[in-house]
Parts: structure tokens; C-alpha cells; sequence
């Protein structure tokens, strides 16, 4: 039964979500401020969670300062943000705090509890998307060892889901590992945002390109020498993304 963590200020709504859940069968800890919740999840009470729904408004500590701490904690936690304010400045911010995906209040119960269940899947421990191209067509600067393929320096590993640079491991958020082995599944093949939204998310429409784009520059923060000018996933401007060569 997966746990969910809800940080919600507004008792109304958190009671009526934790109700929602339950009766989906979810296991439910809850959480009135993020002070409440980084306490939760150190561990002071209450079960491991498997993923966090976040509200952006919170008394105290914001939800954009939430959402930087738990990434600061750990890379692995899924992260759904719940916010009123729908603008893009808001979401946008959201997500490059490290949220994997965003829900813009009111929100009907079928539609986050299928938000969550797509986090989840993200966020399973088996084999990651793409990795039935591993291993085909090595291309320029690309080296296959069955399941670890290296990139000019970045190895990939499908079958253990890790990645080093240089021998360094990287810690990569279940979203942005799943971007990541989509598009070096197959090196020089440019992914539109929208093959990468259903590929990762299981979203369909439009209107949330802005998760990839926002999932491609946390994770060049994390594997680019230097993020504005990436070797490893490049933009192709009026499409989407590729992934090198390099």
C-alpha cells in the first residue's frame, strides 16, 4: 500500500484528500506546514512516505522552500506540487525547485489520484524506459557494455538505474532518470516534448510541456559541464530534445 504525504494547510481539503486516498487504498500521513513535514519525513514520526503532494501556499515556510529541502534530502521522493495560482511564474518556479509534476487547484479526486499513479510507476525501481534500445546502434562516442552504455564520460547503467560522470555517481530524481533514459536510448534521435510527456508522465495534452522542459534543466544542471552550453542533451529548436552526439 504506497504512503502519501499530504502538506496542506487547509484542513477542509486535507481531510477531504486524505479521505480520497484511503478509500483508493493509499496509506496517508499528513501535514498542516512544512516545518510538520520535513519533521515527518527526518523520520521524528509517522511511516516512510513514497511520495509527497506539496501545496504551494503554507503558512511559515512556503512550498517552493519545502520542495528545495526535501531535494536537498533526498533525490528519490516523488514530488507533486498542488497550487491555486496557475501562472506560469509560479509553476514554472515550482518545478525547478525539483517538483516532478504540478496539479493547479480545484483539482477533482480522479484526476490527482491518476497524477499520483503515474508518479509512482515513474518512480518504480525496474527497468527504465528505453532500455529496450540499449545497446543498439552504438553511435559516435558511445560505448556499450550490456546494460551500461558511457557517453563521452556519463555512464548509464539501465539495468541498476544509476549514473556516474567520471566515476562520480549522480543522483538523479526518478523524473529526470527517466528523461534521461528515454532520450540516450537512442543517441542523434530528437524526442518532441510531447513524446516525452507521454513517454515519462503518461500526460497527453499540451499544456504541460513546461514539465519537460523544466526536468531537462535540472537535469543538465546535474550531468553538463556547463548547463547553458550542453553536450549531452541538446535542444532542437522547433522540435524537442536529442540526446548528443557528442
Amino acid at each position: 500500500m504506497p504512503h502519501v504525504l499530504l502538506i496542506e494547510d487547509d484542513a477542509s481539503v486535507r481531510d477531504g484528500m486524505e479521505l480520497v486516498l484511503r478509500r483508493h487504498g493509499y496509506g496517508v500521513e499528513t501535514a498542516a506546514t512544512g516545518e510538520e513535514a520535513l519533521a515527518l519525513l527526518a523520520g521524528e514520526r509517522g511511516a516512510p512516505v513514497e511520495l509527497a503532494v506539496l501545496d504551494l501556499m503554507l503558512p511559515g515556510m512556503d512550498g517552493f522552500e519545502v520542495c528545495r529541502r526535501i531535494r536537498a534530502r533526498t533525490a528519490s521522493l516523488p514530488i507533486i506540487m498542488l497550487t491555486a495560482r496557475g501562472d506560469d511564474q509560479d509553476i514554472v518556479a515550482g518545478l525547478e525547485a525539483g517538483a516532478d509534476d504540478y496539479v493547479v487547484k480545484p483539482v477533482t479526486a480522479p484526476v490527482l489520484e491518476a497524477r499520483i499513479r503515474a508518479a509512482l510507476r515513474r518512480a518504480e525501481p525496474a527497468a527504465g524506459p528505453g532500455t529496450a534500445g540499449a545497446g543498439v546502434g552504438a553511435g559516435a562516442g558511445r560505448a556499450d557494455h550490456g546494460d551500461r552504455t558511457e557517453h563521452g564520460g556519463l555512464v548509464i547503467d539501465r539495468a541498476g538505474l544509476t549514473v556516474t560522470k567520471h566515476g562520480t555517481p549522480i543522483a538523479l530524481p526518478p523524473t529526470e532518470l527517466r528523461v534521461l533514459l528515454e532520450l540516450s536510448a537512442a543517441p542523434g534521435r530528437v524526442l518532441t516534448r510531447e513524446q516525452l510527456l507521454a513517454s515519462v508522465w503518461d500526460h497527453t495534452f499540451l499544456g504541460d510541456s513546461r514539465l519537460v522542459d523544466a526536468a531537462v534543466g535540472r537535469l543538465r544542471a546535474k550531468i553538463e559541464d556547463v548547463p547553458a552550453r550542453p553536450r549531452y542533451v541538446q535542444t532542437v529548436r522547433g522540435f524537442g530534445y536529442r540526446f548528443g552526439p557528442l
